[in-house]
């Protein structure tokens, strides 16, 4: 693959123009049909496959009216500060701000609180609550905003009134602020790191060229079929990191070669063949983990999966291509200025960099590599703990598929259902749906009732009616507890145990709770699957890798702690509220159900993307006669830079979407700030190499019989041995040294 990679790095570098011309050519073309029409779902969670999913599946068959809805649906609850909400004055408040609802553009009908036949008001009659069904394609972000200057109104007369229910949230941001903000740290990274405003400029360059390509598809691909608001965000925020990663470590290698007194064209061909070929690898084992979001059945978690691989997959593309192109151009110029002056010298006219392959052993990295491993026991137990400590929130976590009552404590929608749960109890706005399904069913339905109406924790039972066929009944079961409250869950479970009981009916259970209860329990479910799969695959593609059986275990217990640490602090954050001062987005709610899976989908494959980094140059340097304690060193000497400065960038982008007024962004960006530094600085940085140094000549170690049967991937650069410059200098172009075209 070396040779490969080589070749192709070569020849875009011969025909850079081209290859420059032809992505723009492609993000324009990409533009063109994203702006043509590109369309988002209503970003809707949909887990097909459990009991809920499956009883809703019934009750749209045998009872279309009730499970169907022209529009959203909101709440319009008034609340008396002063005496009942029936006294003569505040009934004329009431029914003023009722009529006045009535006239706004978009209202199909509102129910009347006070319908003898239907009400809704509370015990103490200081609350009322009126139901607004919006018009199919009425405007579902300014419709509450309308209904909201009337509630306000209210206050003058002595009422509180807030706006719960369905309230659209729209389309968050892709790149807001702080994601600029990140994108320009990212930046400074690169300057620092190389020392080249040229250098870090074409670095920025290729890597917005390709999210943007990668961005543009996924947007193009709505244009056939509808995506989920969050879909792209998170390929605009993956593809960006990786994206400026990629770059970072074909240019580093790229300077490195020259440094050690290769010409433009043989550094760049050997920078494609060997970092290259690890960004192949890196970048297919994060493709692989994102696609296989796909395995656990569930659509959405899927559609972003898919996405993410894309944007990733078009960044190793850029690498590989548009990389090449712009070295060409750079020439020399990729060297920082103070690199040209102290290595260039004149020899017979011609200008040339002497070899300097053997690195000095002196500086912060050389030093901190010979102190772990020196100290390794004690790098090892310090490093897990800190780990283990930042993951512990991790045991309290908990999490649910929609926020009772909208995400922000301080909206409108989260007061209303509140103060609905406060006046007529915990249950009362999110019922259990349950089908009884039997043969004349409504001879036993009294039955079902009273049988129901036992069981722990029911508030109310309530029939609604019965279907066309007579052989299924819909029934309202209100819990006396919340819809996230463990209570209900057990009586969802003990709902379904009732079936085929005395009665000898089937009882199914399905409504927002149950949905909601039963996707959050096969998420975690398929997380654990997820993570066996993934894992797995780490173990099996390591051990091919770095021809070793105990590396791999190592790397993949690093991630663990990794992941841990990542979830712990969003945990932490989002959960418990700890940065409610600086972090934008709302907090103090559980997790959403899918950031577990999906954090753990994409730190894996940035995890992997290091250890292959890392531990390649450590395994390149022992396969050349070194002892297994200086290959530690000598590989962590060349690579940890790198690794370092990647780390730092992804930090960055991620740190920037952290700050993104979306909980979701915000707290699946968190865990990856988070995780990303616990993986570059502490365990690829202190445990890796300590653990290493622990094992010895063991690392290393494999069964002779197995070595045979693996395939050989070369991600060294092995088989470009014979392409290397010999130990003498090279004489490179006085033009080039000075930084001129090539």
């Amino acid at each position: 693959m070396a040779r490969l990679l080589a070749r192709l790095g070569r020849l875009s570098a011969r025909h850079r123009w081209v290859v420059i011309i032809g992505w723009l050519a492609v993000l324009t073309g990409f533009a063109v049909v994203a702006l043509s029409g590109m369309r988002f779902s209503d970003g809707g969670f949909d887990v097909p496959g459990t009991s809920s999913s499956r009883a809703m599946s019934v009750l749209e068959e045998e009872f279309p009216s009730g499970a169907d809805s022209d529009g959203p649906t909101l709440q319009f609850v008034v609340e008396s500060r002063d005496g009942d909400i029936t006294d003569p004055e505040n009934l004329v408040t009431l029914t003023n701000a009722l009529e006045a609802i009535r006239a706004v553009d978009g209202v199909g009908a509102v129910s009347d609180p006070l319908d003898p036949a239907r009400p809704y008001i509370s015990a103490d009659l200081t609350t009322a609550v009126a139901t607004i069904e919006a018009d199919r394609g009425a405007d579902e972000e300014e419709l509450p905003h309308k209904i909201a200057a009337i509630a306000d109104d209210l206050d003058d007369e002595g009422m509180n009134a807030e706006i719960g229910g369905t309230i659209a949230e729209g389309v968050p941001e892709i790149l807001g602020p702080s994601e600029v903000v990140g994108a320009a740290l990212a930046f400074l990274v690169l300057l620092l790191t190389y020392g080249s405003l040229v250098a870090a400029g074409a670095n920025m360059f290729g890597a917005l060229i390709g999210v943007g390509v990668g961005i543009l598809g996924v947007l193009g691909f709505s244009v056939v079929t509808p995506i989920g608001s969050v879909t792209p965000i998170l390929a605009v925020m993956l593809g960006l990191a990786v994206g400026i990663d990629y770059c970072l470590f074909i240019i580093a290698r790229f300077r490195s070669e020259l440094r050690e007194g290769a010409s433009v064209q043989d550094a760049i061909g050997r920078a494609v063949g060997t970092a290259g070929s690890a960004v192949v690898f890196a970048g297919a084992t994060v493709v692989i983990a994102l696609a296989g979001l796909t395995v656990v059945g569930i659509p959405f978690l899927g559609e972003m999966g898919l996405a993410a691989a894309f944007a990733v997959a078009v960044a190793v593309a850029m690498a590989l291509t548009l990389v090449p192109a712009m070295l060409s151009l750079m020439g020399a110029r990729a060297l920082s200025a103070r690199d040209r002056k102290r290595l260039a010298q004149r020899v017979d006219g011609a200008l040339y960099v002497p070899n300097v392959a053997t690195r000095s052993e002196k500086g912060f990295l050389a030093s901190w590599a010979r102190a772990v491993t020196r100290h390794r026991a004690l790098s090892l137990m310090g490093g897990t703990a800190l780990l283990t400590l930042v993951a512990l929130p991790l045991l309290s976590m908990q999490t649910t598929l929609n926020t009772p009552g909208g995400e922000d404590p301080d909206s409108t929608q989260r007061a209303a259902y509140e103060l609905v749960a406060d006046k007529f109890g915990d249950g009362s706005q999110d019922p259990l749906v349950v089908l009884a399904q039997g043969s004349y069913i409504e001879v036993s339905l009294p039955a079902v009732v009273n049988e129901l109406s036992e069981l722990d924790g029911v508030a109310t039972v309530m029939p609604v009616g019965v279907s066309d066929d007579g052989d299924t009944a819909m029934l309202t079961v209100m819990s006396e507890y919340g819809p996230l409250d463990d209570r209900t869950r057990d009586l969802v479970k003990d709902i379904r145990a009732e079936s085929g009981g005395p009665s000898n009916v089937e009882l199914l259970v399905t409504g927002a709770t149950a949905i909601g209860l039963d996707s959050d329990e096969q998420l975690q479910s398929a997380l654990l699957l997820y993570i066996v799969l993934i894992v797995g695959l780490s173990l099996i593609l390591m051990v091919v890798l770095f021809r070793s059986l105990l590396v791999p275990l190592v790397a993949t217990l690093g991630f663990l702690l990794s992941l841990g640490a990542g979830l712990g602090a969003t945990v932490a954050v989002f959960q418990w509220g700890w940065l409610d001062v600086i972090v934008p987005s709302p907090q103090g709610n559980p997790l959403l159900s899918l950031l577990p899976i999906v954090v753990t989908g994409i730190l894996f494959g940035l995890a992997m993307d290091y250890q292959v980094f890392l531990v390649s140059r450590m395994h390149e340097a022992h396969a050349r006669g070194l002892t297994p304690l200086e290959a530690i060193r000598t590989g962590f000497r060349h690579s940890a830079v790198v690794v370092v400065a990647a780390a730092a960038i992804m930090a960055a982008v991620f740190g920037g979407f952290a700050m993104s007024p979306s909980s979701l962004v915000g707290s699946i960006a968190l865990a990856l700030t988070v995780g990303v530094v616990a993986d570059a600085f502490i365990v690829r940085m202190v445990l890796v190499p300590a653990a290493l140094a622990v094992l010895g000549r063991a690392a290393w170690w494999m069964p002779a019989w197995l070595d045979r049967l693996l395939p050989t991937i070369d991600v060294e650069g092995a088989a470009l041995e014979g392409d290397a410059p010999s130990a003498s200098p090279k004489p490179i172009p006085a033009r080039e040294a000075v930084g001129a075209h090539q």
